[in-house]
């Protein structure tokens, strides 16, 4: 499997320990940069360029899965989700990496690379890289009305539950 990956200059250490963890463990990293440390750099460039890679992957029927890397990795899923077909999830914990992929289907994830140690950091990674989507079907339907947004920008019709009676 691919794993692309991309950060800012906050985590250039997680991203480059990342690559080789990968390595050793049989996945192919796909390193979008940056490769030198710039206290100034924009995590945009580096991480809607990993994105674009999952997404481009995935469209030729390639399994590959994304991780972008900043400070808090706020802004870095921001950027990543700003890319048709991917949904990239913020994780914290290895609940939230196992949810990541059971749940949503996410096919990017972005960490903090100053929010935890890196042995942490590498666990997430690793229990999303191994979770499978659980095809649930509420999941199914629900990752559907997103990805229909998505496209058309037409919003899904309200619920009878959400209309004043």
């Amino acid at each position: 499997m691919r794993v692309h990956l991309g950060c800012d200059h906050a985590g250039l250490d997680l991203k480059d320990h990342l690559s080789r963890w990968l390595t050793d463990h049989g996945y192919e990293p796909v390193d979008h940069g940056p490769f030198q440390y710039d206290a100034l750099d924009d995590y945009p460039v580096f991480c809607l360029r990993a994105a674009e890679g999952v997404a481009k992957d995935r469209a030729e029927g390639l399994d590959s899965l994304g991780v972008v890397i900043g400070g808090s990795g706020n802004g870095e899923q921001m950027a990543a989700n700003k890319v048709i077909g991917i949904r990239a999830a913020l994780v914290w914990s290895e609940e939230t990496a196992r949810l990541a992929r059971d749940h949503n289907d996410a096919n990017v994830i972005a960490v903090g690379g100053r929010m935890h140690p890196l042995e942490d950091m590498t666990r997430f990674v690793e229990v999303f890289l191994a979770e499978p989507f659980s095809n649930d079907e509420r999941h199914v339907r629900r990752i559907g009305l997103m990805s229909d947004y998505e496209l058309t920008r037409v919003l899904p019709p309200l619920p009878a539950s959400a209309t004043d009676a």
